[in-house]
């Protein structure tokens, strides 16, 4: 059966551009094309008997009071079943999905399952359901019982997060992503009410299912393959939408089209955006390393970025305040020298960004980051703790032994105190300053007086 051959008396586009209207007369959305995608997205709900992917619905904003709660709560009336998920344990949601027409999740503050690496680690499992769940005919599986019997749960379902900032990528890549942001006072939208505006909005969603479940419906979608330009795991996120609107007709075939490109253009930006304080953190390690002090002025910092090869910081034309900014996203700030006359930054304060954003060359020991080389003239002020020589204790490798190993246990002995003692800590730790080391060891052993000189 064709699209043209379906029953007329239900005008799919006319019903998607009600629902569309009612989600922004309660909603500030950033753009057409994100209305036309949530619209979009819960009518997808209802047809997910014959969809080959269960697309997620992302609606996350960079600070609260954005308005995501408020789409949340439209969409949850327009789609199918909805479950929200408050409180409930991820063995629950296991076992609410299955059967041929599974509900659709409702999480809403997701950033409170995932907003932080120690949280996101105890919702593994839930993340788990979320990715396997993209895919028809992809369960999870898990031991129950006593015995740690292995059982197949279904996880096929749609499911809608919202929250602020990003979900994990693995979550991002199968979701079509809605950038809220705060309602200027101009943008107008009616006060939502659930005892009043439930009823209406809950009737447009019962209206999208009765034109998206019946046989002949189901029959077309099942056969469809929607064209466009998208390729890869887009395509796939995509599809179940661009399905929904060529069915509908109209112009929402190129409205969904347009939508797709719209947000897939939002989103690698905002990820480009969000990538480029991680490279600053890998450049600002190179750039430490060609200075020999700790302490940098931010200016001196600045201007090596700009030298950077295939860096984009000559191009963004870089400067203090921007650097100061993408650097508080680690907890990093700038502080004044000692006669507090300039703004700089101290080697010291980014060993921890470093260890938790590894570059490609990189690796996440913090015995990787740069040190500066230790200079003849403080090689003597070098002086290692009673703490620090029980982590590094005085021993010759194993491979040494005989007369050298004892001549070597001889030499330990004779550096255990003095000047010999801390120059050999400096030797240790800058092996370059040894010729130049050297030479300052041989004029301090000779200004040594032993017993019965003098």
């Amino acid at each position: 059966m064709k699209i043209d051959e379906l029953d007329a008396t239900i005008d799919g586009a006319a019903l998607l551009d009600e629902a569309r209207d009612l989600l922004v007369t309660y909603c500030a959305l950033p753009t057409p094309e994100a209305a036309d995608a949530i619209v979009l997205w819960c009518a997808a709900t209802h047809a997910l008997e014959t969809l080959p992917f269960a697309p997620r619905l992302s609606v996350r904003s960079a600070t609260k009071r954005s308005g995501k709660t408020r789409v949340l709560d439209v969409v949850t009336l327009l789609s199918h079943r909805p479950l929200k998920t408050v409180n409930a344990t991820v063995p629950a949601i296991f076992r609410s999905l299955g059967g041929e027409h599974p509900p659709t999740l409702i999480f809403d503050e997701a950033d409170t399952i995932f907003g932080s690496k120690k949280v996101a680690e105890n919702n593994e499992d839930l993340r788990g359901l979320l990715n396997a769940g993209f895919e028809r005919g992809a369960p999870s599986l898990r031991c129950v019982g006593q015995s740690q019997t292995p059982v197949e749960f279904p996880s096929f379902a749609m499911a809608a997060l919202a929250g602020i900032g990003s979900l994990p990528d693995t979550i991002e890549d199968r979701s079509v992503i809605i950038h809220m942001r705060r309602r200027k006072p101009s943008e107008i939208v009616k006060p939502f009410r659930i005892l009043r505006d439930k009823p209406a909005i809950e009737a447009v969603g019962t209206r999208l299912a009765a034109w998206l479940t019946t046989e002949d419906t189901k029959t077309v979608l099942s056969h469809a393959e929607p064209k466009s330009d998208l390729e890869d795991r887009a395509a796939d996120v995509w599809e179940p939408l661009l399905m929904v609107a060529d069915l509908a007709g109209a112009d929402w075939p190129q409205r969904a089209r347009t939508a797709a490109k719209r947000l897939l253009e939002e989103s690698a930006e905002d990820e480009r955006e969000n990538s480029l304080p991680v490279q600053l953190l890998h450049d600002m390690r190179r750039v430490f390393a060609g200075f020999k002090g700790d302490w940098v002025a931010t200016e001196n910092l600045v201007r090596e970025l700009w030298k950077v090869d295939e860096s984009p910081w000559s191009e963004m034309e870089l400067t203090a305040h921007k650097l100061g900014r993408m650097l508080s996203h680690f907890g990093i700030k700038s502080d004044r020298n000692k006669d507090r006359a300039k703004r700089g930054y101290n080697r010291r304060d980014f060993a921890d960004a470093w260890e938790r954003y590894p570059s490609d060359e990189d690796t996440a020991d913090a015995a990787d980051v740069p040190r500066r080389p230790v200079q003849p003239s403080e090689v003597s002020r070098s002086v290692q703790t009673s703490s620090d020589q029980a982590k590094q204790p005085d021993a010759l490798p194993d491979a040494l032994d005989g007369p050298a190993k004892a001549s070597g246990e001889a030499s330990r002995r004779s550096r255990r105190s003095g000047p010999v003692r801390t120059l050999q800590d400096g030797l240790d730790a800058n092996p370059d300053a040894i010729d130049r080391a050297a030479a300052l060891l041989e004029s301090e052993l000779d200004a040594t007086e032993l017993p019965g000189e003098g």
